[in-house]
């Protein structure tokens, strides 16, 4: 049974689900997303996902079609609809599609072209890469330099997840001037004697909604937390690791380039913030 799919207002069957040629997302990635988590059929950080959606859309002067409350009844049909009881709901938001190709952008009352879908991920919360952790490389960071607007230009971090794939490992972190910047799809953490090491917020990184979570999850846990760089030797020398993102929650990381962390095992401050982030995101759903 195909799944329901939102496209323009219209709920549809995924097989009859279209987008035009001209739209700006497939011409110019000019387009935005977002992901959110459902765990328990519940939406996990909805207004979280909803802000960052806004700023996004701020930087790159794209309107924003609908307020919270429609927002957020598309999520809940959506899921509903499709069963989903763990899983994520994708949404894109693009310049639309103006009828022609032109890198100027189109006249300002071109509709946004908005699309959502579900995911369905049993298990999502007990993942077995949780339990064993993951294997990671390094790469160079080659993206644009806007990277805490969420937008669709992925290529160069599928390009570094199939890295990553090739060498035998699970993802990579991007390296720029010597320092980490962040995972492909995630944001990038170090434990040395008990200190949580992750770099602070600026356009070098995308500001982490789950990241925000863990780092607040984190200081109420009386654990210390420091904003800054680091390189990936300091990582290699670090206690633990791990990563953050709203498919994956608390990732353990138990390799870096080939040097096995904490005995190639996930470490205590990994495994509790990722107990205390799913137990207080739970609380939260809606």
């Amino acid at each position: 049974m195909p799944r329901t799919v939102y496209v323009n207002g219209d709920y549809l069957p995924e097989d009859q689900a279209t987008v035009s040629i001209f739209d700006r997302a497939f011409l110019m990635a000019d387009g935005v997303y977002e992901v959110t988590s459902v765990l328990g059929g519940k939406l996990i950080d909805f207004d979280g996902h909803l802000v960052r959606l806004q700023r996004s859309l701020d930087e790159l002067e794209i309107r924003n079609p609908l307020n919270r409350e429609d927002w957020l009844a598309i999520h809940r049909q959506l899921v509903t609809e499709n069963g989903i009881d763990e899983g994520l709901v994708y949404l894109q938001v693009t310049r639309g599609a103006p009828g022609d190709r032109d890198f100027a952008f189109p006249p300002a009352d071109t509709p946004p072209t908005v699309v959502l879908f579900t995911q369905n991920k049993p298990g999502l919360a007990d993942s077995p890469a949780a339990k064993q952790g993951i294997k990671v490389i390094s790469i160079e960071d080659q993206r644009w330099a806007r990277r805490d607007i969420k937008t669709v230009q992925l290529l160069y971090p599928s390009l570094g997840k199939m890295a990553a794939k090739k060498a035998g490992c699970d993802d990579a972190w991007l390296v720029e001037d010597g320092a980490v910047t962040e995972g492909t799809s995630n944001n990038a953490y170090i434990v040395k004697g008990g200190k949580i090491i992750t770099r602070q917020l600026s356009n070098d990184i995308l500001h982490g909604i789950t990241r925000a979570a863990v780092l607040r999850f984190a200081r109420e846990a009386q654990m210390e937390v420091e904003e800054r760089a680091f390189t990936i030797a300091e990582a290699q020398d670090a206690d633990e690791a791990f990563v953050t993102s709203a498919s994956t929650f608390v990732m353990p990381v138990v390799e870096i380039d080939g040097v096995a962390l904490g005995g190639g095992k996930p470490g205590p401050v990994a495994v509790r913030l990722r107990e205390i982030y799913l137990d207080e995101v739970r609380k939260a759903a809606i």
